[in-house]
């Protein structure tokens, strides 16, 4: 027999379909919730005079009409109500960034610390957050949790490293951080955390293989608008396909692997940053055309690769997106074309759309969008 719905569940069900209309329109009145929800104007009034009063909604101005008379009064989400902490751990440096419910940054701080499987070490980041969450004027019960990106693999709980040869962290739990946090913790792969960004800013994408190409080279598939993360937890790890037999050494132990010829720390010299490359770059310095040259050889036979096996987009990503310029996606699809049986148009390779501070942006949005899933239980 079906189960009837409760007076109370249709309360909660009208709190959360007016909530993320305004929360879509971004500045809305009261007569247009009314009249795209078909919902009446005392309902409507009950429950923004409830949001109001509990601080998720706010009066924002008023709206413009082409009517004569008083102007009605717009409502907007306060996008600070709940924030998400993104936290990027790396060899030499953490980056820590706050995020708004909108996925919008409030304040970012980069430190430099040596990675170190130490309870020091793990104390002194717990701290510098707290630091952090202080300084932008945030309390505890405001922040919907951490997430920790990671260099590694990481379980299908996300509370444990379960493959981590860059950082040598292989079987760190979350626990080392949370005995030092009031707050829940996870831990996200880093090229996940990337591509959750992705998502986020281009909600209409469902298929696509996301590379990011950062000083190391990682990679996730996403599939009906979600990320797969595969049997055993090791979906995706192209970086560790031999390309090269007898080629340069990997951090995994084997050698000529892809990450070795697609990483940055494959393009760049001892000390280079992307901004001196690509500055000799385009100004034509003749050694600097051709390591690109080299190097964007050596992706596009990684792309061809992949995409005879996997056709669907490709985005670049990752610390190299936002030097990409369409000559360079044209230069790499010239080169694909030259090595696939196929003719097809380059509109299967593009650049991401988010590609600043994406993986610590991307490693505190699965806390947003739980929050705005579950604005029922409000």
């Amino acid at each position: 027999m079906k189960k009837s719905i409760t007076p109370n569940q249709i309360k909660q069900n009208n709190r959360s379909l007016i909530y993320h209309y305004i929360y879509q329109s971004k500045k809305v009145s009261q007569q247009d919730i009314s009249y795209d929800l078909r919902l009446s104007r005392p309902t409507v009034t009950t429950n923004l005079t409830a949001m109001e009063n509990d601080g998720l909604i706010q009066k924002n101005g008023q709206i413009d009409t082409e009517f004569v008379g008083r102007k009605a009064s717009a409502y907007s989400i306060v996008s600070d109500f709940r924030i998400g902490i993104g936290v990027e751990i790396l060899k030499k440096e953490v980056k820590m960034i706050a995020v708004n419910l909108y996925g919008e940054k409030i304040s970012r701080l980069v430190f430099e610390i040596n990675y170190e499987n130490k309870e020091s070490y793990f104390k002194a980041v717990c701290d510098k957050i707290l630091e952090f969450k202080d300084s932008i004027n945030i309390s505890d019960e405001r922040i919907l949790g951490i997430g920790f990106a990671m260099q590694a693999l990481i379980s299908p709980d996300k509370q444990t490293v379960i493959y981590g040869k860059i950082l040598s962290c292989t079987g760190l739990s979350i626990t080392e951080f949370t005995r030092h946090l009031p707050y829940p913790c996870s831990f996200v792969h880093d090229a996940d955390s990337a591509a959750v960004s992705e998502l986020w800013i281009s909600p209409e994408l469902k298929d696509a293989f996301y590379l990011s190409i950062s000083k190391h080279l990682g990679a996730a598939i996403i599939a009906k608008g979600d990320i797969l993360t595969g049997k055993h937890g090791h979906n995706s790890t192209i970086e560790h396909i031999e390309m090269q037999p007898g080629g340069a050494l990997c951090y995994c132990g084997k050698s000529g692997c892809m990450e070795t010829l697609c990483s940055l720390t494959a393009l760049l010299g001892e000390k280079e940053s992307l901004d001196d490359f690509f500055r000799n770059l385009r100004a034509q310095n003749p050694s600097y055309v051709n390591r690109w040259d080299f190097f964007l050889t050596n992706l596009a036979k990684s792309i061809n690769m992949l995409h005879l096996i996997y056709d669907t987009d490709f985005i670049l990503g990752g610390y190299l997106a936002p030097y990409l310029r369409e000559d360079d996606i044209a230069l790499i699809h010239e080169k694909i074309q030259d090595m696939t049986p196929f003719e097809e148009s380059a509109d299967f390779l593009l650049i991401s759309k988010m590609p600043k501070h994406n993986i610590s942006i991307g490693a505190a949005l699965p806390y947003i969008q739980a929050f705005l899933d579950n604005m029922c239980d409000l």
